[in-house]
């Protein structure tokens, strides 16, 4: 158990309706006692707050869980104040007075779930990023990553990993005798469903990475297309300068966007066409790099005969603009907003049909423990060695292990709370 006792303020700061501050440790209802008459285990009650000196801090409602019932697994006091920072401060600074009670660090609940088993890495992984989450289909993945969804997977994998191995074992270990069944087939089908589940996630791992960190869509075209009156109609806001001169847009424009749930960068990039303006040409060559390097790309002309001078890619759009000046029924205009509800469903599908629906996010760190368990399970194809298989197996469990945290150095569990916020 945890000697000191943490506390912290676990909502945002800043002024607010109800501030949450957290307390836990092995002394969180003793010292929280001084400050308030605390509920019973399990219970809360509406509590006046009192400093060390008997002045009235405030009104909250305390919440008491017991050790074994809460978040970090230890004894866990909640006071939700009146968010105001005069009051949550007094709190925090009265608390701060209390023997054996000192601030906690970044992550450090969080932390403590993970060392008294209320949580896996992997879980607290899928933490970080539900707090992270900006979009629906963020916070969705990442909610299934915190609930053990990955874990249990993975868990899956190790128990027929284990199994199989027992087999072989059982076989060596009665090796100068007769044994009736061969146990190679079963072995061999356990670790086959294995490595092909293996590889179906490790093949959606790019994807995952797409879905958390957003899907980059480049708007392309000649100058004077309306790039950049599209990606200020699409966003609501002035992200790019529009002007009727040629060749206003010389670097690259990004914005974050959410559409309908799935996260998407856009980029307005420089009119492509040649050039002998020194500045332009080098927007030029930028944006044809980033275009070709985007997950999609939106091509838009104002002239059907406009030659644009990047591949055009499976999954991509193209739309003729200016449709307020041209009577062209095909034509979109970001002036009036003609045509955008299809574009934007257009665009949505296009993305949407990259997510496969049950596509779990795993972090690098997972991905590269994920193939190193494949690899040892790829040699065993070729291995007629039943000890060799064993050991090779054995090394699949041990990167599966890491992989959701159950053997894991102090240096990866840093790394993974570097992220987390105070409070968290």
């Amino acid at each position: 158990m945890t000697e000191d006792t943490i506390f912290a303020l676990a909502s945002a700061p800043g002024k607010s309706g109800v501030a949450v501050i957290r307390i836990s440790g092995p002394n969180a209802f003793d010292g929280s006692s001084k400050l308030c008459k605390l509920p019973k285990a399990g219970q809360h009650r509406l509590r006046n707050i009192f400093a060390l000196d008997g002045i009235l801090l405030d009104q909250a409602l305390v919440l008491a869980f017991p050790e074994g019932s809460s978040f970090t697994g230890e004894e866990v006091v909640e006071l939700q104040t009146h968010g105001s920072p005069a009051v949550v401060s007094a709190v925090l600074s009265s608390l701060d007075q209390i023997d054996g009670f000192r601030p906690a660090e970044a992550g450090e609940f969080t932390r403590r779930a993970l060392s008294n088993g209320r949580l896996n890495l992997s879980q607290v992984e899928g933490l970080a990023d539900l707090l992270e989450a900006e979009t629906e289909h963020q916070r969705k993945i990442a909610l299934r990553v915190f609930s053990g969804e990955f874990s249990e997977l993975a868990d899956t994998w190790r128990i027929k990993l284990i199994r199989s191995r027992a087999l072989i074992e059982a076989t060596l270990d009665f090796s100068d005798e007769e044994v009736p069944v061969d146990v190679m087939p079963e072995v061999r089908e356990l670790v086959g469903s294995v490595r092909g589940q293996i590889e179906e996630v490790l093949s959606f791992s790019g994807m995952s990475e797409q879905v958390k960190n957003g899907f980059e869509v480049a708007i392309v075209g000649p100058p004077n297309a309306g790039k950049s009156s599209l990606i200020n109609a699409i966003t609501g806001r002035m992200v790019a300068i529009v002007s009727d001169q040629a060749g206003t847009t010389r670097d690259i424009l990004e914005v974050k966007y959410d559409l309908e749930g799935i996260p998407i960068t856009l980029f307005d990039t420089a009119g492509i066409r040649e050039s002998v303006d020194t500045v332009e040409k080098l927007g030029v060559e930028l944006a044809i790099s980033r275009a070709e390097n985007a997950d999609l790309r939106i091509f838009l002309r104002s002239d059907p005969a406009d030659e644009i001078n990047i591949q055009n890619q499976d999954g991509d759009l193209e739309y003729l603009s200016k449709g307020d000046l041209f009577p062209d029924k095909a034509r979109i205009s970001a002036k009036t907003g003609k045509g955008l509800d299809l574009l934007l469903t257009d665009l949505r599908s296009a993305l949407a049909s990259r997510i496969p629906p049950s596509v779990t996010t795993i972090r690098s760190r997972q991905q590269g423990a994920l193939r190193k368990a494949l690899g040892s399970l790829d040699l065993i194809e070729g291995i007629q060695d039943p000890e060799i298989i064993a050991i090779e197996i054995q090394n699949a469990v041990n990167k599966l292990s890491f992989a959701i945290g159950v053997h894991c150095i102090e240096s990866v569990l840093d790394d993974v709370f570097s992220s987390f916020c105070i409070g968290k």
